[in-house]
């Protein structure tokens, strides 16, 4: 999996805003929406939201991963939002999640969205890293992190 094909700075937001999950989900989805490659930016909320309301996407960590599977997408694709101040997420851990990684899958491929979840999963492990991701100061610089190959 080429993250760096994936991860663009258009698709980066080291400010996110929102105060609610639907907020987030919803700014997270016009990042991506930015692309160009999604069919219906509402399709894809309601979609989101169906997900959500199976069980939170906020895991552990800070992190929060809203994803789903869709017919208004026909390709894997993601973003990344950075709110530095956390928002309650409804994480399994209950800290407050602070950076949230969204994908969209098609309903009809699963390999793709296995194989961007394990290539994050290595970068996000590390609190470390997770400090690093949380003090970058430019899209590119994120990225950086993100796509780089542990030593």
């Amino acid at each position: 999996m080429n993250l760096k094909k994936i991860l663009t700075t258009k698709v980066v937001d080291l400010e996110l805003k929102g105060e609610t999950k639907e907020e987030i989900l919803g700014n997270l989805l016009d990042l991506i929406v930015l692309t160009g490659k999604v069919k219906d930016r509402d399709v894809v909320l309601e979609d989101l939201l169906k997900r959500e309301s199976k069980m939170s996407t906020g895991i552990q960590q800070g992190i929060a991963i809203p994803h789903c599977k869709t017919d208004a997408v026909d390709e894997l694709l993601a973003c990344i939002g950075i709110i530095k101040g956390g928002v309650d997420f409804k994480a399994l851990d209950g800290i407050p999640s602070k950076i949230f990684i969204m994908t969209l899958s098609p309903l009809t491929r699963t390999g793709p969205h296995v194989q961007f979840l394990a290539e994050i999963s290595r970068v996000l492990t590390s609190e470390g890293m997770r400090e690093k991701l949380l003090n970058a100061e430019t899209a590119d610089e994120l990225i950086a992190l993100m796509v780089q190959r542990p030593s």
